[in-house]
């Protein structure tokens, strides 16, 4: 929590609160069903609560937005964010029910009004949303395939409705098999936090 204070020093006294009760939470349900690794537990925060947060370091997303969850696992860049941006709604589905009996419990514990989960493959997803936003769940060509089809053609940021994926590893190589003339930035992790852990990470963004 100490590195998120210092990264992100202008959240409200509930927020940091919302944050500090995570680590408890997912301890506690993962003595019951396996949502994080020991291993990943051990820096909960650092792998999963601040790795997610990073996409508030490109956009700022805006009250009454709408913002999809792709296969979310056990809520993450979901809850985070939703604790970041509490006027957002988000909805968060993922194909695997188990993990989202925990992030149901979760956003339940720690008070989120603004998130809806869904037990269902984006495949068969209906409905329409400003961002998808995904962590570690497929290949950038695969993710954009699913998303956008999702995705409002009406703007309210000044950033483009579009996908914004938390990537890492050879991502350059994912980058070519999207469509021809397929709009898309990389913001490298070395600009937004220190930690080496992040060295090889970024966030992908794919307009719509």
């Amino acid at each position: 929590m100490q590195q998120i204070r210092h990264y992100f020093p202008n959240l409200t006294d509930i927020q940091y609160q919302q944050l500090e009760q995570l680590a408890s939470l997912y301890q506690d349900w993962n003595t019951k069903i396996n949502v994080i690794s020991r291993k990943d537990m051990d820096n909960f925060y650092l792998h999963h609560v601040q790795h997610s947060m990073a996409i508030k370091k490109i956009i700022n997303f805006k009250a009454g937005a709408s913002v999809l969850d792709l296969g979310t696992g056990g809520g993450f860049p979901g809850i985070p964010l939703a604790i970041l941006f509490p006027k957002t709604n988000f909805t968060l589905i993922d194909g695997t029910r188990k993990k989202l009996k925990v992030v149901e419990d979760v956003a339940l514990q720690i008070g989120l009004e603004n998130v809806t989960v869904i037990h269902k493959r984006a495949e068969e997803l209906k409905g329409k949303f400003d961002f998808v936003v995904s962590r570690a769940v497929a290949s950038i060509d695969k993710l954009w395939l699913w998303s956008e089809r999702l995705l409002h053609y009406q703007q309210k940021h000044v950033v483009p409705n579009g996908l914004i994926a938390l990537k890492g590893g050879n991502i350059k190589a994912e980058l070519k098999l999207l469509p021809k003339g397929t709009y898309y930035e990389i913001n490298s992790f070395k600009k937004i936090y220190q930690e080496d852990y992040f060295a090889e990470k970024c966030i992908v963004y794919v307009q719509a």
